[in-house]
């Protein structure tokens, strides 16, 4: 059907996402994928009970907007008892339908037009857009090429009376880096005596590797009091389809998120949230998540270390970065399309998470994977 009017776009130079162009391409080819973060195996059986029993229970009208009492209340003891800091179960969490929509809602809520929003390349492909459509200004600074580390003199610089927030993500999707020490000094001493707000995507926050410790903002009274975290179930408990996550702020910023996020969706799926509230009751769902990604990020490098490419570390996430630079003349675009079409094997160009797709010589790997498909990937890497 052709429409009887030509809509003025407010994203005109946006198109399908990388996730979605790579994932068409890989049915088209058959190809095995390593590029989604998204596993494909099963989470545990007794939470797919428990979303059961709750629907068989009745647990299927709305939930209350903020989420269901028992999951907000498990929550607010979590965080306490991993990071120290006290979140009021009434005002200061929500649940969230994805992590996705907080991080649409708390940019919504608490930016304005004329402002400008401090964020780090690569990064997730959602936040300059979802700044841009609140009329503001998405400021990239990038990464070190290195090891990945923010220059902080550069961020110095880059802050003005118009800076409304920093987007952080630890641990980092794409590159696997997260915060250190360092990282929490500086964003502290920068942003001390400020209006900024600081959204903290921390949705891997229980995926950090080699006995590293997660440095969420609630480990921070200085950095908590302003911040906003943004989590997710779906990569905790290996059910992205479910889209369920949750927010935590101070209560004066979070009756602003909630304005937005009931407008949005209202609530996020009733029996989830129910199946959660039971699943946080044991520790180890969430607490043994690190040592079961770090096998799985180990027996991939075995696997690739007879392969041509460079691997680079991975400290968190789901995610290892390959180099390719060294053996092929090809753009990062170039080089994914090649492995799709010649070896059935796909991943994610690096160049995608930047705003001028800047060539960068690398690509994204997700172990996120059974170790079968991890051992068949490799094989056809190794192939290249």
């Amino acid at each position: 059907m052709k429409s009887a009017m030509s809509p003025q776009s407010k994203l005109p130079d946006v198109g399908t996402t990388i996730f979605t162009v790579i994932g068409q391409l890989s049915a088209e080819h058959n190809a095995l994928n390593l590029s989604q973060g998204a596993p494909n195996f099963s989470c545990q059986p007794a939470l797919i009970d428990s979303v059961a029993k709750a629907m068989r229970d009745g647990h299927n009208q709305y939930a209350p907007m903020s989420g269901v009492a028992a999951l907000r209340h498990a929550l607010s003891a979590k965080v306490e008892a991993l990071y120290g800091c006290h979140y009021d179960a009434d005002s200061e969490v929500t649940v969230i339908a994805s992590a996705s929509e907080g991080l649409y809602s708390a940019i919504s809520a608490l930016v304005h037009p004329g402002d400008e929003v401090i964020y780090f390349e690569p990064s997730f492909d959602s936040y300059a857009p979802i700044v841009r459509l609140q009329g503001a200004k998405p400021v990239a600074i990038g990464l070190s090429m290195e090891d990945f580390s923010i220059d902080w003199d550069q961020v110095a610089s880059a802050i003005n009376s118009c800076t409304r927030m920093i987007i952080i993500n630890s641990p980092h999707n794409p590159t696997g880096a997260i915060f250190t020490d360092f990282d929490i000094e500086r964003l502290t001493a920068l942003t001390k005596d400020t209006d900024i707000v600081i959204l903290s995507d921390e949705v891997y926050e229980h995926v950090v590797f080699d006995g590293e410790r997660h440095e969420s903002m609630a480990c921070h009274p200085q950095l908590a009091e302003r911040s906003v975290i943004v989590s997710s179930f779906g990569k905790t408990y290996h059910v992205t389809g479910w889209r369920v996550g949750y927010c935590l702020a101070p209560a004066e910023l979070m009756d602003e998120i909630r304005k937005v996020h009931q407008f949005m969706v209202f609530s996020a799926d009733t029996p989830m949230q129910v199946a959660f509230a039971e699943a946080l009751a044991d520790p180890q769902s969430y607490l043994g998540l690190a040592d079961f990604y770090q096998k799985k990020r180990d027996l991939l490098a075995e696997a690739l270390s007879e392969s041509r490419f460079e691997l680079l570390p991975s400290r968190g996430s789901f995610f290892m970065l390959a180099r390719f630079s060294h053996f092929s003349p090809l753009t990062d675009d170039e080089f994914v399309l090649s492995l799709i079409r010649d070896h059935q094997i796909a991943t994610i160009p690096l160049s995608a998470f930047y705003s001028n797709n800047k060539p960068t010589g690398l690509i994204r790997l997700s172990f996120a994977k059974d170790n079968d498909t991890l051992y068949e990937g490799a094989r056809r890497l190794c192939r290249v």
